[in-house]
């Protein structure tokens, strides 16, 4: 799926941040995705010069297919030399194939065009299975991990062949991937092959994955430093997304999980519903303030009654003669971002839900005001609300409860009668419900039920190969997360990412000084992208797969400390985030292959490109609040983990950001944590509450706008979670570990049979067989007429 950018100005204030219309998707375009990978192969070296010297002249594109097929066997032939310099050569010759044979390219639609025909090309010889041996042959180098270990500064250098081989290897995934209209039927069939080879265990006994999960613990635990961290996660993003599937197919595969579940279908498609929502206003700028308060001291004078109400909001949040002492003590001072902005709410009045005030009469009569047609989310409600509601209702009305019972309504008034009915209409029951109840049921009846059929998904796959070593690659991603987060400062022990960004000679003038900067913010940013897009998916298809899978990659996220560090990475102006300008266009593949380069200069990398906003940040943003979400949605003690981080201010200042999707996300971490937060609080930010209640789902007897039912449960986050990892580990063991299941196996109790199985004994016992006879057979009594006896 494509997702493109576009930039909308904003025509109510001149200084009012602009609409950002961003489109969510699984990835950026090809050509910006190609860009943040591609290797650049500029100079056509010798070996490529060598490989098609055997075409007398001709190009690449003026060859047969047949005869290109003739030179990519060659050079498939040649990467089994030993020689490793040779290998390299050729190595960079097949990555030039993929990269499109840009020096016979005119434009930029022949460079694509030609790297699309390439890679199939390569593909359909078996040029992916020899790179994945070498792949294989660096990673097990022994001999270049110590001597990377060994040495005092990491650069490009230490890294050369691993970078082209993955590199390579991007291209491939990245480019069969994608789908195109003019696909081939031939090109169509080897999507598919090699989708399932990817997500199968066919490679070494297990998916592809893996090996690149592999790739990143030996990073991270300093085993191999020289690893081209960057290259690997992209490589490893894309393959779970080729594999696994994106947000669209996610979707169908809810759809289709539900139908196999006897569900009633979703009540609507929510990636439809966010890309139709559009953003609320940032906060007003502090002089736009100063000149509202003074509209509003001039109308309190005259017309008291039509003030508006965001005017209201703002004049109970700025009221010159409240009392400071009133404000909550729970407020944080991080809320005030600069002087008089600081308690003003990120929401204008574009969110209120009360109509504006009538219009003066000067105005045309033909002017009406347009209320909102409805709210986005169909309202839901869990079979434990409905419990719930009726236990309570019982209680107050009958004097006793009836335990899970939701059907009986004798003695209930009327109203209440209605009430169950309003919540049985809008009940929802999600998959990871009834696999819940499911697993409860297998526990319970282990002989009865029988083994559980496993569907061979490649999640499931997926999940099998992780399993074992599960905590150590989610300890690993969040590493280079938090070391490529802008927020982090640089510590002597941190890992080094930046091992294939820098180069074997530092920069000595200050314009290469300035790319250096600009590559090495871009590096990060790219790396916060790739792992917060994997970590995501792998949530997505966890959860989707078996609701303890997600549970477990949950746990280890939460344990590893990842809620504060989405919260440190927030912590940040995040308006200069989203418009960061660490990219250098006339740089980017394939634009920099095909276009004569312009000499760059100190103004032309400050300028950076066109674009208001970086698409890359914005998606990782997006990403980390959809994981924030999963981690704490119904788990009472990450809530709180959140208002003992104080992260209410932090997530405010996220909302400048003008982007519904974004908006929404924030909004769902404000609503779930509101009750906490204090009253005082609430009345502050009533504009902020507003916009959840019109952007935000409503579960319909939830008073998270008020907290009169506070959960009073202390915040008992060991219990919770001990609770929760004892039913994870339960279907762990029960799926598999067979092993701990030999109370259920069958035992084989005939007696020839038993006898006539062949024992494995050691080597040296027919040297000892007379002593173990002496000492275990014949000294031994044995009672002869017990045997007889019955017990």
């Amino acid at each position: 799926m494509y997702a493109h950018v576009c930039f909308v100005s904003c025509s109510q204030s001149s200084m009012e941040s602009p609409n950002l219309e961003f489109e969510y998707g699984d990835t950026d375009t090809l050509t910006a995705e190609l860009s943040e990978k591609v290797l650049l192969n500029l100079t056509l070296n010798t070996a490529v010069v060598c490989v098609l010297s055997g075409a007398r002249g001709r190009r690449w594109i003026e060859l047969t297919v047949e005869e290109q097929r003739a030179y990519v066997m060659r050079l498939l032939d040649a990467l089994e030399v030993t020689d490793r310099d040779k290998r390299l050569k050729v190595a960079r010759a097949i990555l030039y194939l993929a990269q499109g044979v840009f020096d016979e390219c005119d434009t930029e639609v022949d460079v694509l065009h030609w790297s699309r025909h390439n890679v199939f090309l390569l593909y359909d010889m078996g040029i992916f299975t020899a790179l994945l041996e070498l792949l294989s042959m660096e990673i097990d180098n022994s001999q270049a991990c110590s001597s990377a270990v060994r040495k005092p500064a990491i650069s490009l250098a230490d890294s050369t062949e691993l970078r082209v081989l993955l590199s390579i290897m991007y291209l491939m995934v990245e480019t069969v991937r994608v789908r195109t209209e003019d696909d081939r039927p031939e090109w169509i069939a080897a999507r598919e092959t090699f989708k399932n080879e990817l997500g199968s265990p066919l490679y070494n006994g297990e998916p592809f994955a893996l090996l690149l999960f592999t790739m990143v613990t030996k990073f991270c635990s300093m085993n191999a430093p020289h690893f081209p961290m960057k290259k690997v996660l992209l490589l490893l993003w894309k393959t779970i997304l080729f594999t696994l599937g994106g947000f669209e197919e996610l979707q169908e595969m809810k759809v289709r999980g539900r139908e196999r579940f006897n569900l009633p279908p979703l009540p609507e498609d929510s990636i439809k519903v966010v890309r139709a929502m559009r953003a609320a206003s940032p906060p007003a700028s502090a002089m736009e303030l100063i000149e509202q308060q003074q509209q509003q001291k001039r109308g309190r004078r005259s017309r008291r009654p039509l003030v508006k109400q965001d005017s209201l909001d703002t004049y109970n949040e700025r009221d010159p003669f409240k009392n400071d002492d009133a404000r909550d003590e729970e407020e944080d001072p991080e809320d005030t971002d600069s002087g008089i902005e600081g308690e003003v709410d990120p929401l204008d009045r574009d969110v209120i839900i009360q109509p504006p005030p009538p219009p003066p009469p000067l105005r045309p009569p033909t002017e009406r005001v347009n209320f909102p047609k409805g709210l986005p989310w169909a309202p839901k409600v869990r079979e434990k609300d409905i419990e719930h509601f009726l236990e309570t209702s019982r209680n107050k009305f009958i004097g006793f409860t009836l335990g899970n019972d939701t059907e009986t309504l004798v003695g209930l008034p009327r109203p209440i009668h209605e009430s169950v009915k309003t919540l049985k209409q809008h009940k929802y029951v999600s998959i990871a419900e009834v696999q819940i109840k499911r697993e409860e049921e297998l526990q319970q009846c282990p002989m009865t039920l029988g083994e559980e059929e496993v569907e061979e998904t490649p999640a499931e796959i997926l999940y099998l190969g992780m399993l074992p070593n599960l905590s150590q690659y989610v300890i690993a991603l969040l590493k280079l997360l938090l070391a490529a987060a802008p927020t982090s400062k640089a510590k002597t022990d941190s890992i080094n990412i930046l091992a294939d960004v820098l180069p074997e000679e530092m920069p000595i003038t200050v314009l290469q000084s300035m790319k250096l900067g600009i590559d090495v913010n871009r590096h990060k940013e790219i790396i916060v992208k790739a792992i917060s897009a994997l970590l995501l998916l792998l949530l997505k298809h966890f959860k989707l797969n078996h609701i303890y899978q997600f549970e477990i990659v949950s746990q280890h996220l939460v344990f590893a400390n990842c809620i504060p560090l989405i919260l440190k990475f927030f912590n940040q102006n995040i308006m200069s985030y989203i418009s960061a300008k660490n990219s250098i266009c006339v740089l980017d593949f394939p634009h920099c292959v095909v276009h004569e380069m312009p000499e760059l200069t100190a103004e032309s990398l400050e300028a950076g490109d066109s674009n208001q906003f970086c698409w890359r940040n914005l998606f990782s943003c997006i990403n980390l609040l959809r994981i924030l979400n999963k981690l704490t949605k119904w788990k009472h003690s990450r809530t709180m983990m959140l208002v003992v981080f104080k992260s209410a201010p932090i997530l405010k200042r996220a909302l400048k950001v003008k982007q519904a999707m974004m908006q929404l996300y924030v909004l769902k971490l404000l609503k779930i944590q509101t009750k906490y937060l204090g009253r005082q609080w609430r009345k502050s930010n009533m504009k902020t509450m507003s916009a959840i209640y019109q952007k935000v789902r409503h579960r319909l007897n939830d008073d998270w706008a008020y907290g009169n039912d506070i959960d009073a449960r202390p915040w008992d986050f060991q219990a919770e979670e001990c609770a929760l990892r004892e039913s994870i580990e339960k279907f762990n063991s029960r799926r598999y570990d067979k092993n701990k299941n030999g109370d259920f196996t069958p035992v084989d109790n005939c007696l020839q049979s038993v006898l006539g199985q062949r024992v494995d004994l050691p080597e040296d016992f027919h040297y000892s067989y007379e002593m173990w006879l002496e000492r275990e057979v014949f000294s031994q009594p044995i009672q002869w007429e017990g045997l007889l006896q019955n017990p």
